[in-house]
């Protein structure tokens, strides 16, 4: 007589971060250049579409495929980040070239404080950290500029967003050097429990089954 079974089948679950990165240097350097002046201001709209033609749709997919892969800090992290720039890239291509907007400006110093949440959850892998706390002062900075109009913020949020930029591109690459080559290549800053979510230890390190991305 046979014995009846439960079998669990995980499906592994590449992590999204370098995704919801990428996306994010995106739009935060399409928006610099415009802050800092490399693009006249009705060139805006181009930085207008770039969020909600490819951030938005991307940082949301990697909001629920972190949530699939049941990482919170991630998922949480990449939905307020695509929410946020739907909101900046629809404000910027219905309103007249170079103008600010107060109601923009509240918006975004509400993201920055969610962002220093996801960035201080995250604290046990220092990059991606960096990455969402950096994303939240550049949110703070433009939207101190959006309240008050003031070209020395704006100078700020420009040079915020590159920095910005750069910091998610070597994320993203140090996460996918990570992926495919399966163990650290670039250092991301990992410590405990992340750390010990990329060291094989039997069925633990399989994909699909470690706590944290």
């Amino acid at each position: 007589m046979s014995e009846a079974g439960t079998r669990v089948v995980l499906r592994p679950v590449a992590t999204p971060l370098p995704l919801g990165f990428l996306a994010l240097a995106l739009a935060t350097t399409a928006f610099a250049a415009v802050q800092l002046g490399w693009v006249p201001p009705p060139e805006g709209r181009v930085a207008a579409l770039t969020a909600l033609a490819a951030t938005v749709p991307l940082q949301l997919l990697a909001s629920v495929v972190g949530f699939l892969a049941r990482d919170p800090v991630a998922a949480t992290g990449m939905g307020v980040l695509s929410g946020t720039w739907g909101v900046v890239g629809l404000t910027t291509y219905t309103s007249p070239p170079g103008a600010v907007s107060a109601g923009l400006g509240v918006l975004l110093l509400t993201s920055a404080v969610a962002m220093a949440v996801s960035a201080v959850s995250a604290s046990a892998k220092l990059v991606s950290a960096a990455v969402m706390g950096l994303a939240g002062v550049r949110f703070a900075v433009t939207g101190a500029y959006e309240l008050t109009g003031s070209p020395s913020w704006q100078s700020a949020a420009g040079w915020v967003g590159l920095a910005l930029g750069g910091l998610a591109v070597y994320a993203a690459l140090a996460l996918e050097l990570e992926g495919s080559h399966g163990r650290t290549v670039l250092p991301l800053g990992r410590r405990g429990p992340a750390r010990a979510a990329v060291e094989p230890s039997g069925v633990a390190g399989e994909p699909g089954v470690r706590p944290q991305l």
